[in-house]
Protein backbone atom coordinates (compact mmCIF):
# COMPACT_ATOMS: atom_id res chain seq x y z
CA UNK A 1 0.00 0.00 0.00
CA UNK A 2 1.35 3.34 -1.19
CA UNK A 3 0.91 6.56 1.47
CA UNK A 4 0.63 9.46 0.26
CA UNK A 5 3.03 12.67 0.35
CA UNK A 6 5.47 10.80 2.50
CA UNK A 7 8.73 12.73 1.95
CA UNK A 8 12.02 11.70 3.97
CA UNK A 9 12.49 13.37 6.83
CA UNK A 10 16.39 14.73 5.39
CA UNK A 11 14.23 16.16 2.28
CA UNK A 12 11.84 17.80 4.59
CA UNK A 13 14.65 19.44 6.90
CA UNK A 14 16.54 20.59 3.75
CA UNK A 15 12.90 22.07 1.81
CA UNK A 16 11.42 23.41 5.09
CA UNK A 17 14.06 23.61 7.81
CA UNK A 18 15.45 26.08 9.68
CA UNK A 19 18.72 26.91 7.66
CA UNK A 20 16.78 26.60 4.73
CA UNK A 21 14.51 29.32 5.78
CA UNK A 22 17.42 31.30 6.93
CA UNK A 23 19.19 31.13 3.20
CA UNK A 24 16.41 32.98 1.56
CA UNK A 25 15.51 36.47 2.50
CA UNK A 26 11.81 36.26 2.70
CA UNK A 27 12.56 33.29 5.17
CA UNK A 28 14.51 35.39 7.70
CA UNK A 29 11.52 37.62 7.78
CA UNK A 30 8.74 34.91 8.17
CA UNK A 31 11.04 34.12 11.08
CA UNK A 32 11.58 37.19 12.89
CA UNK A 33 7.80 37.87 11.99
CA UNK A 34 7.46 34.69 14.20
CA UNK A 35 10.01 35.82 16.60
CA UNK A 36 8.03 39.35 17.20
CA UNK A 37 4.85 37.68 17.37
CA UNK A 38 6.10 35.79 20.35
CA UNK A 39 6.51 32.80 19.25
CA UNK A 40 8.98 30.16 20.43
CA UNK A 41 10.70 29.90 16.66
CA UNK A 42 10.77 25.65 16.20
CA UNK A 43 11.01 25.30 12.34
CA UNK A 44 11.36 21.81 11.26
Amino acid sequence: MHYPHRISKRKRTRKIGFRARMRTSNGRKLINRKRRMGRKVQVV
